[in-house]
């Protein structure tokens, strides 16, 4: 299965993998509208003085956020972990349980958790993300 990865060292912490993913899963029907806005992305870019890198769901084979749902609210359709947002009560058991820290909070009122779901409902065929990378640093690929 195609996953996203990063390579840290090609990462420059633009910040553009957030703004096309958060572009990607919102409503809106251009780009800049997100001007000013505070953005809501499925993946976050962590800087440091010397190494930037971008984290997201790694789609687990053995998902502890799946495991841990209370409400079966996260599962696994064709290798993707997606989140069913009527059947989320907001424990944020997932959020905790993820060792990788990809399923956060919403601040956006379309649900409670998130978490990439490689743009599967966004009818994308590569993640918004790795298209929005200028450096190439995030890949869609199976490794």
């Amino acid at each position: 299965m195609k996953r996203v990865y990063v390579n840290e060292e090609w990462c420059l912490g633009c910040h553009l993998c957030e703004y096309n993913c958060a572009f990607a899963n919102s409503d809106l029907d251009d780009m800049t509208k997100l001007k000013g806005v505070k953005i809501n992305p499925r993946i976050k870019i962590e800087e440091n003085n010397s190494i930037n890198f971008a984290v997201s769901c790694r789609h687990c084979d053995d998902p502890i956020c799946v495991k841990s749902c209370i409400t079966g609210a996260l599962s696994v359709n064709d290798g993707v972990i997606c989140i069913d947002n009527e059947k989320c009560v907001g424990c944020y058991t997932c959020v905790l349980a993820c060792p990788f820290g990809a399923v956060m909070p919403t601040e956006d009122g379309h649900g409670v958790a998130q978490k990439c779901e490689l743009c599967t409902k966004n009818s994308n065929k590569t993640p918004a993300c790795v298209e929005g990378c200028p450096n190439r640093a995030i890949v869609f690929e199976e490794r």
